[in-house]
């Protein structure tokens, strides 16, 4: 059976992430799974995407540019570079879908998908609070299982998860200082131990600071591959309470849906849609700040099944199948 679903972006983790969420989410659970393209335009329409140029079929390569002679249903990109190949696929004659603000005209998707912090309005606009990925109850519930080690550590179990700073977040060695002495008083006073998880984003000297400041405290560091299996599902899955730097709106998504303590590490540097976004997760009680008092839960935060709905409905996909979470 042919995918109806295709899902094109650039391979990026944060992109394909969210893509394949929702392609997951809007599939029949007797359907194919979602066919999955990770592409790269070629010059010039690499640096012009999503705009077309002339000849934009052939933008990323021979084999894509046969496959929109047979187009699927429904395609979702995610990114610039999925953008150029949605607005290609809907000139074949499917049904797209963007996800992320692709910074042209929106008219020319079916709809959009886009972080309610971006302010975009429109007919075709589905708006989500930060971004779209898979944890649920199942997920979690997997994620225990894969990394049960984790549930050894000393309780309660705190997870650092960092990011890295960008433009809207400056990072930088006074956030680090801040946080290791707040993260040390709250072990203080309640045992425990606390994990650090970098990402890609990381750079080598928050992790090493990070981890040199909370030396002495049981848990796990992980810097990258040569770590081991990244362990950041597991973390999410078995921490009491999370912390997360507050450049990474993926990371504060994926947290604020566990229902674990979910704290913002020194919110006050984020800056423009970041802080507009922290400020939306605090006034939901999806996250508070980062301070030395008691764990206690925070509301769940899970926007797929809501934009799932949506996009079904706008797209005349039919009612929602059971295995909607």
């Amino acid at each position: 059976m042919t995918p109806a679903i295709w899902v094109v972006t650039d391979g990026a983790a944060g992109n394909e992430r969210q893509a394949l969420a929702l392609a997951t989410a809007l599939s029949a659970s007797d359907a194919p799974e979602p066919q999955l393209w990770r592409l790269h335009a070629r010059a010039p329409w690499q640096h012009a995407a999503p705009r077309l140029l002339p000849a934009s079929e052939r933008a990323f390569g021979d084999a894509f540019r046969m496959a929109l002679v047979q187009p699927p249903r429904f395609a979702i990109g995610c990114g610039r570079q999925g953008a150029l190949a949605t607005r290609l696929l809907r000139a074949a004659g499917a049904r797209t879908l963007q996800i992320l603000d692709p910074r042209i005209d929106l008219r020319h998707w079916d709809v959009v998908v886009a972080p309610e912090h971006d302010g975009l309005r429109g007919e075709n606009i589905v708006s989500v609070r930060g971004s779209l990925h898979p944890v649920d109850a199942i997920w979690l519930h997997a994620a225990r299982a894969r990394f049960p080690q984790l549930g050894e550590l000393p309780a309660p179990r705190t997870a650092l998860l960092l990011g890295g700073p960008i433009g809207n977040v400056p990072l930088d060695r006074r956030w680090c200082t801040e946080v290791i002495q707040a993260l040390r008083s709250i072990h203080a006073r309640e045992g425990g131990s606390v994990s650090v998880c970098a990402s890609r984003r990381t750079p080598a000297w928050l992790c090493d600071e990070l981890c040199a400041g909370l030396g002495g405290i049981d848990g796990l560091r992980w810097r990258d591959a040569r770590d081991g299996d990244n362990p950041y599902a597991g973390l999410l899955a078995w921490a009491q309470r999370i912390v997360v730097s507050p450049d990474t709106v993926n990371m504060l998504s994926e947290a604020a849906a566990t229902g674990a303590d979910v704290r913002v590490a020194r919110p006050q540097v984020a800056r423009g849609k970041h802080a507009a976004f922290i400020a939306s997760l605090l006034q939901a009680g999806a996250a508070r700040v980062l301070a030395d008092d008691p764990i206690a839960p925070t509301t769940e935060l899970r926007e797929l099944p809501r934009v799932a709905a949506a996009v079904r409905e706008r797209l005349g996909m039919g009612s929602p199948v059971p295995h909607l979470r």
